[in-house]
């Protein structure tokens, strides 16, 4: 099936060894998909010359854009920046390191007829570190005694939205909180959410950041104050 126009909108962080792969990948199948399509890259002032290849890759094709933000945000910041530049009717999300395939992102596509706004959840582990596992498992536990959600990885990533969710979006979130914040605005504007599960690839080049201590830390903070002040 083929779509009007889509944005993919790409948050990253220190991942030159990865971006330019990815995006010719993301080029390959918005081709296949969109009869119009943008690959948005967000840099989130990374340090080992991602942001540089990002305006390389802008200048070289038209269809793709590079947005850079000036100091580090702990992630919520790209993702917002670059969700706010995304100008197509479909806007999906991914991580840098593309750890979802082309199948999937199509199955996620077609459940837009069901919702407004589409998330991934993993089927299998997606991490053999203990420590990220009982992160995530207590964070997830938190966002639903908080929040109420009963979404099994909020923070995955791989997120489709239709442009009407995120339009106007007024985020307060620097980390990967943003997610939740996301979803909770959109449940209050009454968009309907669906999650679907899918296997997710191991990064297999560049690193991770998302569980620095910095990055818990503000996810935490951004968490309590998104609480209290909405």
């Amino acid at each position: 099936m083929r779509y009007p126009a889509i944005s993919f909108v790409i948050p990253m962080y220190n991942e030159s060894a990865n971006i330019e792969e990815t995006v010719e990948k993301v080029v390959k199948l918005a081709k296949e998909l969109a009869d119009d399509y943008e690959i948005v890259l967000a840099d989130d002032a990374s340090s080992d010359g991602s942001g540089d290849i990002a305006d390389r890759l802008a200048f070289e094709d038209a269809h793709i854009r590079s947005v850079r933000l000036k100091t580090n945000t702990k992630f919520g910041g790209a993702l917002s920046a670059g969700l706010k530049n995304a100008s197509k009717e479909i806007v999906i999300y991914t991580d840098a390191d593309l750890p979802v395939r082309e199948e999937d992102i199509k199955n996620g596509l077609a459940l837009l007829g069901e919702a407004d706004v589409v998330t991934g959840y993993s089927l299998v582990l997606k991490d053999d570190s203990f420590k990220r596992i009982v992160m995530s498992k207590v964070y997830n536990f938190l966002v639903q005694i908080l929040f109420g959600f009963s979404i099994k990885d909020i923070n995955s990533g791989f997120k489709i939205y239709r442009s009407s969710v995120i339009k106007d979006l007024r985020l307060i979130s620097k980390s990967p909180f943003v997610d939740v914040e996301i979803f909770a605005e959109a449940r209050k504007r009454g968009f309907k959410i669906k999650q679907f599960g899918l296997i997710f690839d191991f990064r297999t080049k560049g690193t991770s950041t998302i569980s620095r201590m910095s990055v818990v830390v503000r996810t935490f903070w951004d968490m309590l104050a998104y609480r209290f002040s909405r």
